[in-house]
């Protein structure tokens, strides 16, 4: 949902017609041409804010919008097939406040009733129908437009899971769903003789989409581009030996044919009986606190279900009300796709900032219409360096496509630029620094412009916040907010200055009193005794991150004499002594990197931080001697922890000489698996990598 500014009615009527021609050009693109070029969760968003705009403006509505049809055309290649009765989109809603609402709704129309639900997990495939005539499967046709889709008979019995001949259920399993004697027969004289149509859903699972797609790209073929569009795109292939191998499944969701039903759960019970797989994850709901409760648990796990899906359909379970409910525009008033929080939306890029890194570099931030994302409103988002920007093509009041995927920072990953209006401001790096004014400056070979004053405020505060953060010394109380009263009270102006600070000191600044002054001193006091990799990291080198922090560490452990080399002047000495093609020489250290440490440790005013920092007796972890149970293996992690969080277990490893990495290959040793992994798991199971729980891993590190 987007959060608009005022418009006008000329402004609206612009911007609605601008999205109807672009949100009929994506259509064309995914249902036509089978050549989708943005998610389906990014058209939702363009077609969420053409409804919203055509809500405030009624009279901008022509008949052609995409707000008022239920689909997409039918393909000129194939027969046209006409549904007995229409096959209806649904509404969304994306809060709890939305489903409240729809309820409130529903009540007004049927005060007397008795409400329950039906949830079922809402897949991300191709809606298809599928008629059967004395129980022998004739004829399956898609959605189309609603009343008249494509026939695709052939393609969809290719679909193991699609039975050719129903199945007649036996009297007790019918007896055992509480159906009654006439509904009983009903169903048993439909399978046998009589006709029944069904809806569902075709789709192809991860697995699949990633087995052909490796395979496609062995031989050279084009590969898929996402499970959704592979499902239907195999749908509509004329020679049906290629739909048979995508090995599509399907999943059947309603009985169109009246059989008698009270409930609609019935409805999938009976399905299941007649021979269709219907979805374990699908549950009767008394109330909509269990629709929640439900929708909550199936997000959660969404990634592990094995397909692509994007929320719960919740259905009144009542048949019998229904009719009563009826129909309004697009589709049914008694169901509502409750959806799963959006990994995509556009929105509008108003402006952009510069804001300025701990090493000078400027990384422009995206200031954007805000837009609800991923569970939370989103107003920010980065755009990386003046590169990307060039590679996105995307300029100031573009429509822009961003991505939030867990609590992942959100980023600008596409522009439509059909949307633009001729306004557009070309975006340009500012010429002085936006902090202190010096003039920035972009070195041979780097992608980032940079401050060019060494003693930028911005730099020096981002250095000191760096040096307390949680990834560096963790200093529990040192947040930014007191780093920079700190700095501007002149108490910390480099990071060995946290080590002198005063309860004198403290007292004098605003929200200090006795008992906060003491907590800060002591949170301070205990990061004195640094583990090396700790202690370079905080130190703020360009190009220089954790895991390259514990490379120099290691090396520097690994050097015969370490044993004596626990205190912080023989590392100084060490890193004097140092040559470059030395540090190159180290694994996973490249030439851009390795100069970028040696020209800091051989900076006059690093070596002075150094020393100043050994006056404050910061003292080394020693970890000579030792013997690294974990050197040479590589851990990657997914999902939570409940015993220690991401940070602490990093660190855990790499005390112990293993190393992390963020991405699962083949050079992963262990995946350790928390609550809600993500799609590492499969990647390690695919791969054979090694795969620990919570309780093995943390009995290694032991």
């Amino acid at each position: 949902m987007l959060f608009f500014v005022y418009m006008d009615k000329q402004q609206a009527k612009s911007r609605a017609a601008k999205l109807r021609a672009e949100i009929e050009r994506h259509n064309y693109l995914y249902h036509v041409l089978d050549k989708p070029d943005i998610s389906d969760a990014a058209l939702d968003s363009l077609k969420n804010e053409l409804q919203r705009l055509e809500s405030e403006w009624p009279g901008l509505i022509t008949p052609d919008s995409p707000t008022q049809r239920v689909g997409g055309q039918a393909l000129d290649k194939f027969v046209k097939a006409r549904h007995d009765t229409p096959m209806l989109s649904m509404f969304d809603a994306f809060s709890e406040e939305e489903m409240r609402d729809w309820q409130t709704r529903l009540v007004k129309l049927a005060p007397s009733a008795k409400l329950n639900y039906y949830g079922e997990l809402k897949l991300d495939g191709l809606a298809v129908s599928l008629k059967y005539e004395g129980g022998i499967f004739v004829r399956g046709a898609t959605r189309g437009d609603g009343r008249v889709g494509e026939e695709v008979t052939a393609n969809l019995k290719t679909v193991v899971s699609i039975p050719l001949k129903l199945r007649v259920p036996t009297i007790k399993e019918l007896s055992d769903l509480g159906l009654g004697v006439g509904e009983r027969k009903r169903v048993v004289q439909a399978a046998e003789s009589g006709q029944v149509e069904i809806r569902g859903e075709a789709i192809m699972t991860d697995k699949v989409f990633q087995v052909l797609n490796q395979r496609y790209k062995q031989e050279g073929r084009p590969l898929l581009a996402n499970p959704r569009n592979a499902a239907a795109g195999s749908i509509r292939q004329l020679d049906s030996r290629v739909t048979a191998e995508r090995q599509l499944d399907f999943y059947c969701y309603d009985i169109a044919t009246d059989l008698g039903l009270a409930r609609h759960e019935q409805e999938h019970e009976v399905a299941k009986l007649l021979g269709f797989k219907i979805l374990k994850q699908n549950q009767f709901c008394p109330d909509l606190e269990a629709v929640f409760k439900l929708h909550r648990h199936l997000e959660a796990i969404r990634e592990q279900i094995g397909f692509d899906c994007d929320g719960v359909v919740v259905v009144v379970d009542d048949l019998k009300l229904w009719n009563k409910l009826g129909v309004v525009g697009k589709g049914p008033r008694y169901m509502m796709a409750y959806k799963f929080a959006g990994r995509q939306a556009t929105t509008i890029l108003r402006d952009v900032t510069w804001q300025i890194g701990r090493t000078g570099a400027l990384t422009p931030i995206a200031v954007l219409e805000p837009v609800a994302l991923g569970g939370v409103t989103v107003g920010r988002s980065t755009l990386h360096n003046l590169d990307e920007i060039k590679r996105l093509g995307v300029k100031i009041g573009d429509t822009v496509i961003v991505e939030r995927a867990g609590d992942v920072i959100p980023k600008i990953v596409g522009v439509l630029p059909k949307l633009r209006t001729g306004r557009e401001k070309v975006i340009k790096p500012p010429l002085r620094c936006p902090i202190c004014h010096s003039p920035i400056k972009r070195a041979e070979g780097e992608v980032v412009w940079r401050c060019a004053n060494r003693h930028c405020y911005a730099v020096r505060l981002r250095n000191l916040s760096h040096w307390s953060a949680k990834d560096a010394m963790d200093i529990e109380g040192l947040g930014p907010k007191i780093v920079e009263l700190l700095f501007n009270r002149g108490l910390a102006r480099d990071v060995a200055d946290f080590y002198t600070l005063t309860r004198a000191d403290l007292l004098g600044l605003p929200g200090f009193a006795d008992k906060a002054a003491d907590k800060l001193l002591m949170a301070i006091a205990a990061k004195k005794n640094l583990l090396l990799a700790k202690l370079i990291y905080g130190l703020g080198i360009p190009h220089v991150g954790e895991e390259t922090a514990v490379v120099m560490a290691n090396n520097y452990w690994s050097l015969r004499g370490a044993r004596r080399r626990g205190n912080l002047l023989n590392f100084i000495d060490w890193s004097q002594k140092i040559k470059l093609n030395e540090l190159q020489d180290l694994s996973d250290i490249g030439p851009v990197v390795a100069q970028s440490i040696f020209n800091w440790f051989h900076d006059e005013n690093n070596l002075k931080l150094l020393k100043k920092l050994e006056s404050v007796k910061i003292t080394l972890q020693s970890a000579a001697g030792r013997i690294l149970p974990l050197a040479g293996q590589k851990f990657v992690l997914t999902g939570v922890l409940s015993s220690l969080d991401r940070n602490e277990a990093k660190d855990r490893i790499r005390a112990l000489g293993g190393q992390i990495g963020e991405s699962v290959s083949r050079e992963t040793d262990f995946l350790v698996v928390g609550d809600k992994p993500g799609s590492k798991l499969d990647q390690a199971r695919k791969l054979g990598i090694k795969i620990l729980n919570e309780k093995e891993f943390l009995k290694i590190l032991k």
